[in-house]
């Protein structure tokens, strides 16, 4: 099925709305260099999210030597997500597409609308009720009183930037990213030149926890430095337009670098001005040891940040509703998406306290979102990352994903049986697993999760078709 076809050129021009949406992208009007990946990762994770997470560390009772290595760690699963993104320039066609060898034409349906669609959403209202508080807080700083249409104006404001760029689509996303990345850049660098001379590298937080609860600490902190690069499993999306000569490690390399770089940098910046500030209010904090000029800089920074991080992820929950089966033009799924996300953060911003219902969601999702981490990186190993776009874009029971009746059970049965030993081992406010009760409240659902799920269905997936092969151009994308 094909939803669209490019009127003209490739279809994917700055400045003009991206023709294709999930449908097979053939050689012709494949462009770019893998080292574009590397702005697009950048702009959407110099975020002021991740500085909020690394001073959430300390608040665990983490010390500063402790934190920073959990910051390192819990971030290398950007190398996950820059695995995963090798599969676009191999198929040609989004992620929530290549995931039916995974799962089925039909039984990929279900998944992409419970792992996919529905946490998207839930991550946009987050980000837009993040970037409009911020927005609240600056009208303030420069002498307006946010009434209640002041801050309708900029929740729409923030909300129509995000999904004008989203509709626009790819090569849009591609050219802004860099102007964005250096301007993110250069605000949380003078941030950090405030920051620093602050920094106790000597704080010991009151009742630092020892032994068992220390090790809870430690796990419990992963979880929430790895929900980061765990929300990404859409890498391949932003890399499908490249040449399917381009190389994999180049597609890997530059797309890891981009989330994992800004990432870790910005965590530990949380992490350092934790030592200094109360974190549990840092916008507030900030405002302490910031000067009168800078900081409306820094609520603006917030605002952008959360834009460009909610860019991405409309664009690719635009892609899943298709892969869902909507029968539309991505640009009017991703309309749609973008309507449901801005209501969603008008009712928890003006109607009901719907923030802490979302964030339920969004601890919950790493038990969803680890197993399908998982069985995405075997699937890529086990067919040496060849996929057949046209084929996987065949939803007829004749399509060589259709498996049995649709479903490939393997991977359902593989990703129910690792988001179930991830909710023995999750320890969040509305469960705790029995495994991390016995563990002293110890999360280790980030790593079990994609670990069971893995191995078996590297155990019991059908093996690939010789079949499957995408004829190579001679082009470079070095």
């Amino acid at each position: 099925m094909t939803l669209s076809s490019p009127s003209s050129g490739t279809g994917d021009n700055f400045g003009h709305i991206e023709v294709r949406g999930i449908d097979f992208i053939p050689d012709r009007e494949r462009h770019g260099k893998a080292s574009e990946l590397f702005t697009v990762w950048a702009a959407s994770n110099v975020t002021y999210l991740y500085i909020v997470l690394g001073g959430a560390l300390i608040g665990l009772g983490l010390n500063a030597g402790q934190a920073i290595g959990i910051v390192i760690l819990g971030n290398l699963f950007w190398a996950l997500v820059g695995i995963l993104s090798v599969s676009g320039p191999a198929s040609g066609t989004s992620g929530s597409v290549v995931m039916r060898a995974m799962f089925g034409i039909c039984g990929n349906r279900v998944v992409v609308a419970v792992t996919g669609w529905i946490i998207s959403v839930a991550y946009e209202a987050i980000n837009l009720s993040l970037g409009a508080l911020a927005g609240f807080a600056l009208l303030e700083s420069i002498g307006i009183h946010p009434a209640t249409v002041w801050k309708l104006a900029v929740v729409l404001v923030t909300a129509i930037v995000t999904f004008a760029i989203s509709i626009y689509g790819h090569a849009t996303i591609v050219r802004l990213s860099g102007p964005f990345s250096i301007a993110l850049t250069v605000s949380v660098a003078i941030l950090a030149a405030f920051v620093l001379p602050q920094v106790n590298l000597h704080f010991v937080p009151q009742g630092a926890p020892h032994g068992l609860a220390l090790m809870a600490a430690l796990f419990t902190g992963l979880t929430i430095i790895s929900s980061g690069p765990l929300s990404w499993g859409t890498s391949s999306d932003y890399a499908r337009y490249l040449p399917p000569s381009t190389s994999w490690r180049a597609v890997a390399s530059w797309t890891a670098l981009g989330g994992f770089l800004p990432s870790v940098l910005l965590g530990i910046l949380g992490v350092l001005a934790g030592t200094a500030i109360d974190m549990t209010d840092p916008q507030t904090s900030f405002a302490s040891i910031l000067p009168g000029w800078f900081y409306p800089v820094f609520l603006l920074t917030i605002v952008v940040s959360s834009i460009t991080n909610n860019v991405l992820t409309v664009y690719s929950s635009g892609l899943q509703l298709q892969a869902v089966g909507i029968e539309a033009r991505r640009a009017i799924t991703v309309s749609f998406d973008g309507f449901v996300g801005l209501a969603l953060t008008l009712y928890a911003l003006f109607v009901s306290d719907f923030t802490d219902t979302l964030k339920n969601i969004l601890e919950l999702s790493v038990s969803l979102l680890g197993p399908t981490f998982g069985i995405y990186a075997v699937d890529i190993l086990l067919r040496r990352n060849v996929y057949d776009g046209v084929a996987l874009n065949d939803e007829s029971p004749l399509s060589p994903f259709w498996f049995s009746g649709g479903v490939n059970w393997a991977g359902i049965l593989a990703l129910a049986a690792g988001s179930g030993a991830a909710l023995l081992c999750a320890n969040t406010s509305v469960l705790v697993g029995p495994i991390s009760n016995a563990l002293g409240g110890a999360d280790l659902s980030t790593l079990t999760g994609p670990l069971v799920a893995a191995g078996i269905y590297a155990a019991i997936a059908p093996r690939p078709r010789a079949i499957m092969t995408i004829p190579a151009t001679s082009e470079s994308a070095q």
